[in-house]
């Protein structure tokens, strides 16, 4: 017999942050793990209806796995007011260390993702010198189209990596790439455009660390990226 599940009366949207080893969780895997902490947290999730009701959770612009992410950005419906400083406690110590909530508000009109238009990322490539970056980056940005292959489920995909890239330089403190990419189909990556670098340049394939920074509504002009979570 179909069971009638309680409405939901408030949606709550979530910025979390995936740090150090658990940058290599899966999407999937972070789904299974949080949804086992809002059971553990106690919150009045709501759920859908149906002969197999699932938790109203929606995922939205999720980091690529082995990417480290300070914003990333969930939504869900609960069947009770709930404060959202309790929420986002009972959350944090119901995750695993490195999957960290960092903020809760109670969702205003308007839909998360189409906030969500850009991400600025950070790159870390420890043993690259900094000359050389400087080159590979002045190289990218003055070409009108960098295309690069990735391997996708349905094979050899060609994408052009320049067109997402709004803003790009290196920090000299890293040696650290940083650079604003554009949220657009097909979705153009941190690997993307370090592979765009290196097919310009002949920069070497060295380890890295990407990291996103920040996600949310981009000014075109300055080339930042915004706070999804202001009115």
């Amino acid at each position: 017999m179909e069971r009638t599940q309680a409405p939901p009366v408030q949606k709550l949207r979530i910025r979390f942050a995936k740090r150090g080893r658990l940058r290599f969780a899966s999407h999937r895997d972070f789904q299974r793990a949080f949804e086992r902490a809002l059971r553990r947290a106690g919150v009045p999730v709501a759920y859908s209806q149906g002969f197999t009701p699932h938790p109203k959770v929606s995922y939205a612009g999720a980091a690529p796995m082995g990417a480290a992410s300070e914003a990333e950005y969930l939504e869900i419906a609960v069947t009770e007011e709930c404060d959202p400083p309790a929420v986002s406690a009972a959350l944090d110590a119901a995750l695993p260390a490195g999957l960290d909530i960092v903020d809760v508000v109670v969702a205003d009109h308007g839909s998360l993702a189409d906030r969500l238009q850009a991400s600025e990322w950070s790159i870390e490539l420890p043993d690259a010198p900094f000359e050389a970056l400087a080159a590979a980056v002045k190289a990218f940005l003055a070409e009108p189209v960098v295309e690069v292959q990735r391997m996708t489920k349905n094979g050899i995909r060609t994408l052009d990596a320049r067109s997402a890239v709004v803003r790009m330089a290196v920090d000299p403190a890293g040696p650290t790439i940083r650079l604003v990419v554009r949220h657009q189909s097909p979705t153009v990556r941190p690997d993307d455009v370090l592979t765009g670098l290196r097919r310009l340049s002949g920069l070497r394939d060295t380890a890295h660390v990407a990291t996103r920074l920040a996600q949310g509504p981009l000014d075109e002009t300055a080339g930042t990226v915004g706070d999804p979570f202001n009115p």
